[in-house]
């Protein structure tokens, strides 16, 4: 009868110590991952990991392959601002999947491409999990960002004393990355552009009006084979994968 209860005291334990960890893996190279993030992997038992569609491979998942080959691999389609898709529908189905593994006593890790803060899919997932499961223990764990990565591999200060850094998502209007580019120069403002990717040509257009094109560095892929870093003046193709950025120092 004791045994009995203990072992199910046990389960029990096992049940509630159950938890979701977000992890940040980095841009792309697995030698950037920290000791935190693959600690964490090799102690979860399921590892979700967002994808494009259901054909796509998940850039987060082949980073961490090495750790991840004997365990629960759920991949979940993320709506990455794509049409067709209904992220409030997406999320929750992802937030169900994750709960129903935690409730089963099997601590998860979600996969995040770079930094966990920075526009990171994840944080919709978490805020939802908080709000609607207070009870389920989270973490998260920071990734190397591609802009720390990008800066590092050209020695680029991002910002320095005095400065100010402006990280934003490639504007949609010209004009408005017409005044951001007005706005910040002059004013010790150095401008980090993220998922240029498509609007390329166009703000191309704009930095040569500008005449900042040979100031302005360009990250594609950063981390990952195809990784391309170099001044826009001396990138001559007229498109951008997804993953690409601009940093702008004005003096």
């Amino acid at each position: 009868m004791l045994i009995k209860q203990f072992l199910t005291v046990f389960k029990g334990y096992k049940r509630d110590s159950a938890s979701l960890t977000v992890v940040g893996v980095g841009p792309g190279d697995p030698s950037l991952l920290t000791i935190a993030a693959v600690d964490a992997i090799k102690k979860a038992k399921v590892i979700v990991f967002p994808i494009s569609d259901d054909n796509k491979k998940s850039f987060a998942a082949e980073i961490v392959k090495k750790y991840t080959k004997f365990k629960k691999n759920v991949p979940i389609i993320f709506p990455m601002a794509r049409e067709g898709f209904d992220p409030d529908e997406i999320w929750s189905n992802a937030v169900g999947k994750i709960v129903k593994f935690i409730k089963n006593g099997e601590s998860v890790v979600l996969l995040c491409l770079g930094d966990t803060s920075l526009f990171a899919s994840s944080s919709n997932i978490l805020r939802i999990i908080k709000k609607t499961y207070p009870e389920i223990i989270t973490k998260t764990i920071p990734g190397i960002s591609s802009l720390s990565a990008t800066a590092a591999l050209n020695d680029f200060d991002l910002v320095k004393k005095g400065e100010t850094l402006i990280i934003k998502e490639c504007p949609s209007l010209n004009s408005e990355l017409t005044s951001l580019i007005t706005e910040s120069r002059g004013s010790k403002t150095v401008l980090a552009i993220m998922k240029v990717g498509k609007r390329w040509n166009l703000v191309r257009e704009i930095l040569k009006k500008e005449d900042i094109i040979n100031k302005s560095l360009i990250a594609l892929s950063v981390g990952m084979p195809n990784q391309i870093i170099q001044y826009a003046s001396q990138y001559k193709k007229d498109f951008m994968p997804y993953f690409s950025l601009i940093l702008i120092r004005f003096d």
